[in-house]
């Protein structure tokens, strides 16, 4: 089993920065994908940004040059910088870590329970 702990939400003003933490831990060989998805009230889950484990990034295109998805490295937290944050970015964020839980074993994928971001004056 694998556990995904998220930290880092809150409330900000418009315009404001917030960085968001993912670690992931248990039963884990490698990680192949980590990423960050969010939801808003009557809205359907979408992604904002996702990382190999080579380093390559995928940004939904609505905070590109906004926010930056980094990992110091394959076993390292992944953290998701999210700048100029517009009220539009209010919703729950969650981390999802694909996970091989053995050498040849096929990627599972696994969610953190979610941390709320508030974008408000």
């Amino acid at each position: 089993q694998v556990q995904l702990v998220e930290s880092g939400g809150g409330l900000v003003q418009p315009g404001g920065s917030l960085r968001l933490s993912c670690a992931a831990s248990g039963n884990i060989f490698s990680v192949t994908v980590m990423g960050w998805y969010r939801q808003a009230p009557g809205k359907r889950r979408e992604l904002v940004a996702d990382i190999t484990s080579s380093g390559s990034t995928n940004y939904a295109v609505s905070v590109k040059g906004r926010f930056a998805i980094s990992r110091d490295n394959a076993k390292s937290p992944v953290y998701l910088q999210m700048s100029s944050l517009k009220p539009d970015d209010t919703a729950v964020y969650y981390c999802r870590a694909d996970v091989r839980e053995g050498l040849g074993s096929p990627p599972i994928s696994y969610w953190g329970q979610g941390t709320q971001v508030t974008v408000s004056s």
